[in-house]
């Protein structure tokens, strides 16, 4: 028999936020992501952000729990108009496939179709999670990105159903 991990989402506590913290004090995960708060390492900052998350109603957000560890987050808000998804999960998680077992599950929670997806062009393994859930790449545009204090191309995607 394969062991399987044991894999929820479930609301996000305020004890998941120091881990979600740690998470984004990670140079190698913050280049990846590009497009993060200008100040990665300043906690108050980071406070007062997720302060104004967890009181905004049109957001879904959701912690990524693998045999009772957490290991991420996922979420829906509106930017530019459309609803759109994001998700983050520490590097020491990355290369197991609990970025698309967990985006294929929160999709069952917030069925917003379209629904949208932003990713650094070079983020390949990020694109490939999105693309293993039905996103398909639909143009490109600059924008500035925070972690590489530059303009980079980034990928927009769509999940039509």
């Amino acid at each position: 028999m394969e062991n399987t991990p044991a894999f929820r989402l479930r609301p996000v506590i305020e004890s998941d936020l120091p881990i979600f913290f740690q998470h984004q004090q990670d140079p190698v995960a913050v280049h990846m992501a590009a497009f993060t708060a200008a100040d990665p390492s300043n906690r108050e900052a980071f406070d007062a952000h997720w302060a104004r998350i967890l009181a905004d109603d049109q957001i879904i957000i959701r912690t990524i729990i693998v045999d009772e560890t957490v290991v991420g987050h996922v979420a829906s808000f509106v930017q530019f108009g459309e609803r759109e998804v994001t998700y983050w999960l520490g590097r020491e998680h990355w290369g197991k496939g609990l970025a698309t077992v967990a985006l294929k599950a929160f999709l069952q929670v917030d069925g917003t179709r379209p629904l949208y997806a932003r990713a650094a062009r070079d983020h390949t393994a990020s694109i490939r999670v999105l693309e293993k859930c039905g996103f398909v790449v639909i143009g490109y545009e600059t924008s500035f990105a925070n972690a590489r204090g530059a303009e980079i191309e980034e990928a927009i995607l769509e999940l039509r159903n």
